[in-house]
């Protein structure tokens, strides 16, 4: 975990002009560092300008880079360098935003470049948009005398001086056809001319009528908008019950953001959140926000990167990348559901977009808000040492009540045999469904069934590129694997001893939920939500307006329903297999489980009638079971700090992985092997491995992993750096870092 604090460094952004023949320019590849080229005569540079230049002879864009303070190599003489190209029409990229991509690079120990191509979202972006023509008048200055028709005078009388016009609506408000206007062009009246650009995003306003906010709401309100008027750094730990109002709480802060001239970020967990995340927003303030993530179109990347950058995005919400957007004065940015592990990015450039976010604020000079109803042990620290402030909103908003949270033990009452739902879970739902209300069945787990094995032999399907069961996907007859996107039919007969018929589902996924409860409430009107069925925001956008119309009686969902929507007619949430998550070696296990299971059984009484929620188990005296019924997530969450302090595990202590992978089995065990007997030590430094990682093989490659485990006040980077320079990596392996791991498959 990062530390919320420390000295902001000059923000102005004022780049020195390079006065000698030569900039440096950083590229979007995984390189060392910037390269020198030559600057033509004539021709001035600034850096966080854009420019094109050649590399091995072939075109690239790249970022003036600022001036190495120390270089490290002999500079190479001017006549052996490549010229500068040209310089881009975009504006440039900001000193706090240069300054971040180093700071990530370094924590992560990932190249710069890599970091660099996250920032450069749209090439296409660094054109300038393209004008289309209309039609202005042409004002005095001509002898002509043309003949003036009815036609002519509608649209002479339309027009204002000075003021361009598109063709075809100016021919529609004076009634006239495209021929008028272009007569009138050949007779001197009206000239050709270029429309402005129009910006895409209209601007949010800060005092729309929104809703009011009292007591706890109004107060913590208060706090946030005095921090983003303050416009400096400082984050703030904004935590709640569910449905307490934290979404609009801070919508205040980014009222006042607006009103402060600055720029706003929203970053959420899951893009399909922001179905109903857009109407509160659209609510608040009348017009809807700039969307970023991967599932825009390149058209609005284009236009959405080129607004950010020209000031004209005002509010931006979006996932994790959306943090390397180009905003020139960023005053707000807000990470809610700051404890979703979905903000780890483990791919790549590999860092969590929620530390990452504070560093961000911080370079920018603007407020931070994490928020959430279950925060992190790591952000519950922080604001208990004070690097964090913190605001809570105890009770639920309009009077709500939370609901009621009971466990049923599946040894005393166990499902009918090939069953999954509990006799008591099942009355539960009959009862709901018959007042009315909506009710929903939650299981973390996509598919029909998890594991599908021969009951003759006891043969296993398992993916061929990975260490992982083979997924049955009954709707679409397929055997998928979760990791790799391996598929592949279901066999007649067992692959191993070739008996027909004899292979059968085990365990359930929340297909094989549906079929139960298709069996047991015909008459009700069922939806799963899961990423399989909802493979956008869009269509989440509608399965949520189809929840809240009451068209739907039965919800049936994976870890997709658990975060952010608020469905007035829910008051009843069944969890089919609360343990779940508690198996493995995972150090968050239990913390993960609880915030999990909290946030789904938030679902339920978010209106008038009162809320239940059962919990399936098969170990109903766990500590987590037994925090969820108690409602007492405080006093968990110091037992699991009282566990992990003395070990000096996160976030008391520090933790970075090393992945070794290869295709080759004996490689990957050999550059593990020599990692480890090259690993540091010393007072308050531990390392864990090599071993195989739980998930061994991965998308046909060999895993193996080292855990560096250090005290807290030590860092890890310059002993990875170290260690890592000590041992020669062949080609064929890949060693992936991982600074504060949050997954240890």
């Amino acid at each position: 975990m990062l530390e919320g604090s420390g000295k902001r460094r000059d923000m102005k952004d004022t780049p020195p002009v390079f006065s000698a023949q030569r900039v440096r320019v950083l590229l979007p590849l995984p390189l060392a560092g910037a390269y020198d080229y030559r600057v033509p005569p004539g021709l001035d540079i600034q850096s966080g300008e854009f420019v094109t230049v050649s590399l091995n002879h072939r075109p690239m864009i790249g970022v003036v880079w600022d001036a190495a303070e120390a270089p490290e190599a002999v500079p190479v003489p001017d006549h052996r360098l490549k010229p500068v190209n040209a310089i881009l029409p975009a504006p440039r990229m900001t000193v706090s935003l240069r300054r971040f991509i180093d700071w990530v690079a370094a924590y992560t120990l990932s190249p710069p470049g890599a970091v660099l191509r996250m920032a450069m979202g749209s090439t296409a972006a660094l054109e300038p948009p393209t004008q289309q023509a209309g039609w202005t008048l042409a004002g005095p200055g001509s002898n002509r005398q043309p003949r003036m028709t009815p036609e002519r005078q509608r649209v002479l009388a339309v027009m204002e001086p000075g003021r361009v016009y598109a063709g075809a609506p100016l021919a529609e408000a004076a009634g006239v056809s495209l021929g008028v206007l272009r007569g009138m062009a050949d007779n001197g009246l009206i000239r050709p001319a270029l429309l402005p650009h129009a910006s895409r995003f209209s601007r949010p306003d800060p005092d729309h009528p929104g809703p009011r906010l009292l007591g706890a709401q109004a107060e913590a309100a208060t706090q946030l908008v005095a921090k983003v008027a303050a416009r400096r750094f400082g984050v703030t730990l904004l935590t709640g019950v569910t449905g307490s109002g934290k979404t609009e709480v801070y919508l205040d802060a980014v009222a006042e953001a607006l009103r402060q001239g600055r720029q706003a970020l929203v970053l959420l967990p899951e893009i399909a959140l922001s179905a109903q995340w857009l109407e509160r927003f659209k609510a608040r303030f009348g017009v809807s926000p700039a969307l970023w993530h991967s599932e825009v179109t390149p058209r609005t990347r284009r236009d959405t990167w080129r607004a950010v950058a020209e000031g004209e995005a005002p509010v931006v919400v979006g996932a994790r990348s959306a943090l390397f957007l180009p905003f020139p004065d960023l005053g707000l940015v807000i990470v809610d559901e700051e404890h979703e592990t979905a903000f780890k990015q483990e791919d790549g450039v590999v860092y969590n977009a929620r530390d990452m976010a504070v560093v961000r604020a911080r370079l920018a000079g603007a407020a931070c808000v994490l928020v959430s109803a279950t925060p992190s042990l790591e952000s519950l620290t922080n604001a208990e040492s004070g690097r964090y402030e913190a605001l809570d909103l105890p009770e639920r908003h309009g009077g709500a009540s939370l609901p009621a949270v009971e466990t049923v033990d599946l040894r005393r009452t166990p499902p009918e045999r090939g069953r999954f739902l509990s006799p008591p879970l099942i009355e539960a739902v009959n009862a709901t469904l018959e007042r009315g209300e909506q009710a929903m069945l939650f299981l973390n787990r996509r598919g029909y069934a998890p594991l599908t094995l021969c009951r003759h032999c006891g043969h296993r399907m398992r993916c061929p590129n990975c260490t992982a069961w083979l997924v049955e996907h009954r709707a679409r007859r397929q055997l998928q694997c979760h990791h790799c996107g391996h598929t592949e039919a279901p066999p007649a007969e067992c692959p191993e001893c070739g008996t027909a018929n004899s292979l059968v589902a085990v365990g359930p996924g929340v297909e094989r939920v549906l079929e139960e409860a298709a069996a047991l409430w015909p008459e009700a009107r069922r939806l799963v939500m899961a990423s399989d069925t909802l493979p956008g925001p869009a269509a989440a956008g509608m399965a949520a307006q189809q929840i809240q119309d009451r068209e739907v009686d039965l919800i049936i969902g994976t870890q997709i329903v658990a975060k952010g929507w608020h469905f007035p007619h829910l008051t009843l949430v069944g969890v089919v297999d609360a343990d779940l998550g508690l198996a493995g070696g995972d150090l968050r296990a239990a913390e993960r489980t609880v915030q999990l299971l909290h946030q789904v059984a938030g679902r339920a009484g978010r209106a008038e009638a009162p809320g239940r929620v059962l919990l399936q188990s098969f170990s109903p005296e766990h500590p987590v079971m037994q925090a969820l019924i108690s409602g007492d997530l405080d006093a968990f969450m110091s037992e699991e700090a009282a566990i992990r302090r003395p070990g000096h595990w996160p976030p008391f202590g520090r933790l970075a992985a090393l992945i070794v992978s290869s295709e080759d089995e004996r490689e990957a065990d050999r550059t593990a092997r020599d990692l480890g007997l090259a690993a540091p030590g010393g007072e308050g430094v531990q390392v864990l491995g090599p071993a195989p990682a739980p998930l061994a093989l991965l998308r046909g490659r060999h895993r193996r992993r080292l855990l560096l485990k250090t005290r807290r006040e030590i860092a890890v980077q310059p002993i990875l750096r170290d260690w890592l320079a000590r041992v020669p990596v062949p080609n064929s392996v890949r060693v992936q870092v991982d600074v504060d791991p949050v997954s240890f498959l």
